[in-house]
């Protein structure tokens, strides 16, 4: 089912302090937008605010996808309706291996029951095409692992629970020039016309690889400006510092 995200005139909260000021935006189906700012611009707190983190406050604002409320929703919910989280810093969890822990991940989200055979299929498919040994099925979930292994396993638990709208949390943060190209032929590997993506990074370096239908600069809590990938170059060439200089940006 295709869905459009829809988040409109979005206030939040992180304890007192108001970190997103009226943001607004629209994600239609098929699509990969991309939204980068300086720190403290709102990135996460956006990223945890559609999740549906406790420590996030929205105060004013609704979001929508497809024709449901998500701020409505708790977190497993939001995740069954087809939202999925990259984590900037993911966990470990030390004790839950990482096949079992993706068992239960895609059966939980999943609308049909996947049998033992079509789920250590493509779980085979995964490995494969991310470049990861068998052995890190045995392993617990992101114990001992790498920067770049995590974001590897991150991945994979995004291409087996196969959601309708991935939030990638400055997935590119910490890769090296291999790992964020495999990671993004993971995530390329999803595209079409019921998969959309809204991914939060820093640099243009992974944009070139996913090739964004938009790029968003969230600045001071809002989206003041929105464009095609020549945006993104345009912050690589100049730097963040040009949104301070810029009246019509300042706000």
């Amino acid at each position: 089912m295709q869905k459009t995200l829809i988040i409109n005139d979005l206030h939040a909260t992180v304890g007192t302090t108001e970190i997103l000021k009226g943001l607004t935006l629209t994600i239609p189906p098929g699509e990969i937008h991309a939204v980068m700012g300086p720190n403290g611009s709102g990135k996460s707190t956006l990223a945890n605010c559609l999740m549906g983190h406790p420590n996030y406050t929205v105060t004013s604002g609704s979001v929508t996808y497809g024709d449901e409320d998500i701020l409505s929703k708790r977190p497993d919910e939001r995740a069954k309706a087809g939202l999925f989280l990259a984590f900037q810093y993911p966990h470990e969890i030390p004790g839950v291996r990482v096949q079992d822990f993706l068992r239960t991940a895609t059966m939980a989200v999943s609308e049909k029951r996947i049998s033992l055979a079509d789920f250590a299929d493509r779980m085979d498919d995964c490995l494969q095409l991310l470049k990861m040994d068998r052995s890190y099925l045995t392993r617990y979930l992101n114990e001992g692992f790498s920067g770049g292994e995590k974001k590897r396993m991150e991945t994979m638990q995004m291409l087996m629970m196969r959601p309708s709208l991935a939030i990638m949390d400055e997935t590119d943060s910490g890769l090296d020039i291999d790992a964020l190209r495999i990671v993004s032929e993971g995530v390329n590997s999803l595209r079409g016309e019921n998969f959309s993506a809204l991914v939060i990074t820093h640099y243009q370096r992974i944009l070139s690889y996913l090739n964004p239908d938009k790029v968003h600069i969230l600045y001071r809590g809002r989206i003041v400006k929105s464009g095609g990938k020549e945006l993104a170059e345009e912050l690589e060439r100049k730097g963040y510092e040009m949104l301070k200089s810029d009246n019509e940006w300042a706000g």
